[in-house]
């Protein structure tokens, strides 16, 4: 029978690695922007979580899930976001990444409060910091989310006159 929590586990441990995936394409893509330094900046801190969370697997155990399958998987989902800034689609990807990266940083978050709980009732999880993980969680989420709105303004704000419906 195969570990429920070590599944859990390494779910998320593949969500960093997609994660981190991501922000090294938003890097490349945007290396000479503002956006660029800020991707490498927050693939920093996830790597320093996705080191924490290694750990706990660590204690908890592994699974027999083959990590690389998984993360193949992942990476190729990562190559299909479509990061160009061309005129049909200007900043669309973009923004869909930032998106995708909320998301993964909300489920974060859950499995860090997730841990805590579970912690009272399995003696494998250890000892962590878990609000100050959820804490660190939050704060990764509002940069993301200012980015993403930023980026909504000139992603869905200029659309063009022809495109715009006729009001009544």
């Amino acid at each position: 029978m195969t570990d429920p929590l070590a599944i859990y586990l390494h779910d998320h441990l593949a969500g960093s690695h997609f994660a981190i995936k991501l922000l090294n394409s938003l890097h490349d893509q945007y290396k000479e922007e503002e956006l660029g330094a800020f991707a490498l900046g927050l693939s920093a801190e996830i790597k320093k979580d996705q080191v924490t969370l290694e750990n706990i697997i660590d204690y908890v155990g592994r699974t027999s899930l083959d990590l690389t399958e998984a993360t193949g998987w992942l990476v190729e989902k990562v190559s299909q976001f479509k990061l160009q800034r061309d005129d049909s689609e200007v900043g669309l990807g973009t923004f869909e990444a930032l998106e995708t990266l909320t998301l993964g940083i909300k489920g974060k978050q859950a499995l860090w409060r997730a841990l805590s709980t579970i912690r009272a009732v399995d003696p494998r999880v250890p000892e962590y910091d878990y609000d100050e993980l959820a804490a660190r969680a939050d704060d990764q989420f509002a940069q993301v989310e200012a980015k993403r709105l930023d980026l909504a303004r000139t992603t869905f704000g200029s659309m063009p006159l022809e495109a715009q419906p006729e009001l009544a």
